[in-house]
């Protein structure tokens, strides 16, 4: 008897849907699995033939052949064990022809017949109601992920006798309640927690107001890290597009415990051990990696100079056009990369240069520096100095302002933008083309002189030139001009600065 049952496959955040087929015929006793699959595919077999022989139904000693169609596409996961299972037990004459009929099933199969959670299984899931599904049977932990799919009916199953007795007698198995967890951090840290730093708050309220990359740099103990973990504070909510994206991207990654309501933008910030695959995704298991994590949030390197030179040079694509195309042997996936990338740095081993305290040697300096090239220096849209905080701003007698504050600043400036650029791909003026972002600065010839001064005596390259520019739109947009003046393109080319400060000088 021949049987098919739908379930999926993921393809990078987005699935397809794949069939599973099954035929029990008369021959030689064996169970074949065909279709391009996985090595977790294909040993689902044995996981499929000890739990049907546990529950009571053994595989009967005839031909059993499953195929996974389409044939030419590779299948991953573990997912397949319920739909091949309950496809086997379909042809076996178990349950009735149309017992799945426009059913999406998905699982993975512990021996004892405890169904377990599968990854990606939102993508899946819509990917499947766009084929016309209208019900799906899945493991109970991935209900949470099925309610956000519109006019479907999800079934959360704990155990394949669950399933049965589903099917077989109408019981729904009952939803128990589940608790959820943020996403990322439940708060972030507030910017009154932070003494001082005036120029780098500054920065930060550019940054998070466009979402310009950011670069600090400064002695030991100066608030680096401190301001890094407060930006997140002052970006504006996620959208609804921007949150459905992000849950695709932890449901792709495994990430458990989550919920639509309380995903908050994310904030990453991995050691400088990290490796270039953990750093840009893939890997045997094809998961996201730490650029696609911070997706619509923050990713934060600390100590940029010690992170290996691979691993910076990972980020120079996905800088430029907010998604990442990770090529292996097998595979070939797209991930989205759009974050607010930041920086902190030392501006030499010892932290302490151009001060007299300063105990490297020139050479010292200039390996050190070294490790950062050019061009990713040149994506940071803002470079400031943390400088040695005075004991009247660690002993709160400075007025420092708080997030909320900054945060309904930065509202306004991005709504602003949304206006300006409703109708386009993008939202901030750091995502603006090159090509048209003079169009919304509407420079004067008295500005248009002014820049070509700056761009000589900086040196600027076209990228850095562009990059001002958009610097230049967020600073007017923040004072609530239409066009930007001189002092919003003196304020861009401030923050501008750091390579003739210290590569040049310790050359």
């Amino acid at each position: 008897m021949f049987s098919q049952i739908k379930s999926g496959t993921i393809r990078g955040l987005n699935a397809d849907v794949v069939t599973v087929e099954a035929d029990v015929s008369e021959g030689l006793p064996v169970f074949d699995m065909v279709g391009t699959l996985a090595t977790e595919v294909r040993e689902g077999k044995e996981r499929v033939r000890t739990v049907l022989k546990l529950i009571g139904m053994p595989l009967p000693a005839r031909r059993i052949t499953v195929n996974i169609s389409p044939a030419d596409e590779k299948k991953y996961g573990s997912g397949f064990d319920l739909p091949v299972a309950c496809s086997v037990l379909m042809a076996m004459g178990f349950f009735k022809a149309d017992a799945f009929k426009d059913t999406f099933v998905s699982g993975e199969l512990r021996l004892s017949g405890e169904v377990l959670p599968v990854r990606g299984m939102l993508p899946m899931l819509l990917c499947a109601r766009e084929r016309g599904l209208a019900r799906c049977i899945i493991p109970k932990e991935n209900l949470g992920e099925a309610a956000l799919v519109p006019d479907m009916v999800s079934v959360g199953i704990s155990s394949i006798t669950e399933l049965i007795d589903f099917l077989k007698n109408g019981r729904k198995p009952s939803v128990p309640a589940t608790s959820s967890e943020n996403s990322c951090e439940d708060t972030y840290m507030d910017f009154k927690e932070l003494h001082g730093q005036k120029i780098p708050r500054r920065a930060c309220e550019i940054a998070a107001s466009g979402m310009h990359n950011f670069l600090m740099y400064g002695p030991p103990g100066a608030g680096k890290s401190m301001i890094a973990k407060c930006l997140p504070s002052i970006l504006p909510a996620l959208s609804d597009d921007e949150k459905l994206e992000l849950m695709k991207i932890y449901s792709v990654s495994g990430k458990k415990n989550f919920s639509y309501e309380n995903i908050i933008r994310p904030f990453r910030s991995p050691h400088h051990t990290v490796t270039a695959i953990a750093m840009s995704g893939g890997g045997n298991a094809v998961t996201p990696g730490e650029i696609t994590m911070a997706h619509n949030g923050v990713l934060f390197l600390d100590e940029l100079p010690e992170f290996k030179r691979d691993v910076l040079e990972v980020l120079r694509q996905p800088l430029e056009e907010g998604k990442i195309n990770v090529v292996r042997n097998r595979y070939q996936e797209e991930y989205p990369a759009d974050f607010l990338f930041v920086a902190a740095m030392n501006p030499c081993r010892c932290g302490y240069y151009p001060s007299a305290r300063c105990t490297c040697s020139v050479s010292s300096i200039r390996n050190y520096l070294s490790k950062i090239s050019q061009p990713l220096l040149d994506r940071f849209d803002l470079c400031v100095e943390t400088k040695k905080l005075e004991i009247a701003e660690l002993l709160g007698e400075t007025d420092d302002e708080d997030s909320a504050s900054i945060r309904a600043r930065v509202i306004q400036a991005t709504e602003i933008q949304k206006e300006r650029y409703s109708g386009e791909k993008y939202n901030f003026n750091s995502q603006v083309p090159s090509a048209v972002i003079e169009e919304h600065c509407r420079l004067t010839s008295e500005i248009k002189q002014f820049i070509k001064e700056m761009f000589t005596n900086m040196e600027l390259t076209a990228r850095g030139y562009y990059r001002i520019l958009k610097v230049s739109r967020t600073i007017a947009d923040l004072a609530g001009e239409k066009d930007v003046l001189k002092e919003h393109i003196a304020e861009a080319c401030f923050y501008r600065t750091i390579d003739r400060r210290f590569w040049e000088a310790s050359l």
